[in-house]
């Protein structure tokens, strides 16, 4: 049974939309990651310093500010938010949101869904199918438990695996994230791929960009993806898939395995120009982009008024501004200093 619509919860929104969210550029952002928190129980090295300050939470926006905040986005056209962190189901009491936001699907929002270290996805796996959450992203870097200890500092391998484990048997669709590390991972991606192919999971491999305190190590790790393809290429037929996820990534179906490989790939192939999607941190700051450090708050409208209009203006304004692109390349390049917050505080 599904648990949509409990009898505390009010009915999803049934009255008129407001216009969808366009760019100056003309894109429609239908796709929004919403950070739930900056905390996190991993300290993956191109996410998180070793050291992190977290924020207090007084700054955080509570689950009834989130869940606001992720309905007005719904009513301005967004048919998929995604639940990030740090760790979002670090957060305490997160299911309540999961729970409130589920009153959306198939009344305005498409897809309700959340990346995950997998560290909690034993606990919650079952609760957050009965929430109509479909599919989940899970951050899997190599099969290897004492390399994962070093990537993550504080991971553990086998409860991650016991997650994605869960989260199958729930019957939720899973799809890995691998980030390509230089020194890192490099020999890995053809295991992994055959790996998650076997156990009927896609793989998508990200490269690392230029954000936080350790954007110097990022930097140094930088793999482009065209290095990863040529890898996989030696051993699997690869070629362009007509499936689409709504994100970043470029598919492609794998002859071999059955399966499917995702190329995220903001620097060697940047794909600004189809951008559909807006980041939210846990304090109400939307982030246009994630390579820029423009950014509008949304904490301040959301709560200045019980009504909505100043939040939807905050969104206008903020659509205005949006960029063309992000800056990475020249980040990386050493043109222009990185970005100093954390890939955690944007949705890592």
């Amino acid at each position: 049974m599904r648990l949509n619509n409990p009898e505390n919860q009010p009915p999803a929104a049934t009255f008129s939309a407001q216009a969808p969210l366009v760019d100056n550029f003309h894109r429609r952002i239908d796709y929004v990651r919403v950070s739930v928190t900056d905390r996190c129980d991993f300290r993956c090295v191109y996410c998180m310093s070793e050291n992190m300050q977290f924020l207090p939470k007084a700054d955080l926006l509570t689950l009834e500010e989130l869940e606001r905040l992720c309905t007005a986005f719904v009513l301005r056209g967004v048919g998929k938010i995604r639940l990030t962190g740090g760790e979002p189901l670090v957060r305490r009491n997160v299911m309540q949101l999961f729970r409130g936001l589920s009153r959306h699907l198939g009344a305005g929002l498409r897809e309700l869904t959340f990346t995950t270290n997998g560290s909690q996805l034993a606990r919650y796996a079952l609760e957050l199918a009965d929430c109509g959450v479909q599919r989940v992203n899970v951050s899997l870097d190599t099969l290897d438990p004492e390399k994962f200890r070093a990537i993550t500092r504080w991971g553990d391998h086998a409860q991650v695996l016991a997650g994605i484990d869960a989260a199958l048997a729930a019957g939720l669709k899973v799809k890995l994230n691998c980030v390509a590390l230089k020194g890192g991972n490099e020999g890995e991606f053809l295991p992994l791929t055959e790996w998650a192919h076997g156990g009927g999971m896609d793989i998508s491999f990200i490269e690392a960009m230029p954000l936080g305190e350790d954007a110097a190590h990022n930097i140094e790790s930088y793999l482009p993806l065209d290095d990863v393809a040529a890898e996989l290429s030696r051993k699997l037929t690869l070629t362009p898939s007509a499936f689409a996820s709504g994100g970043p990534a470029r598919y492609f179906d794998v002859a071999e395995t059955g399966g499917r490989v995702g190329f995220i790939t903001p620097l060697s192939h940047n794909f600004c120009e189809t951008c559909n999607r807006v980041r939210v941190t846990c304090t109400g700051t939307l982030f246009m982009c994630l390579g820029q450090e423009d950014k509008a708050d949304l904490r301040g409208p959301l709560r200045a008024s019980p009504s909505d209009e100043l939040l939807h203006a905050a969104l206008d304004e903020a659509m205005r501004r949006k960029p063309r692109g992000h800056d990475f390349v020249a980040q990386w390049a050493g043109q222009m200093a990185p970005a100093r917050r954390p890939m955690s505080m944007t949705g890592g």
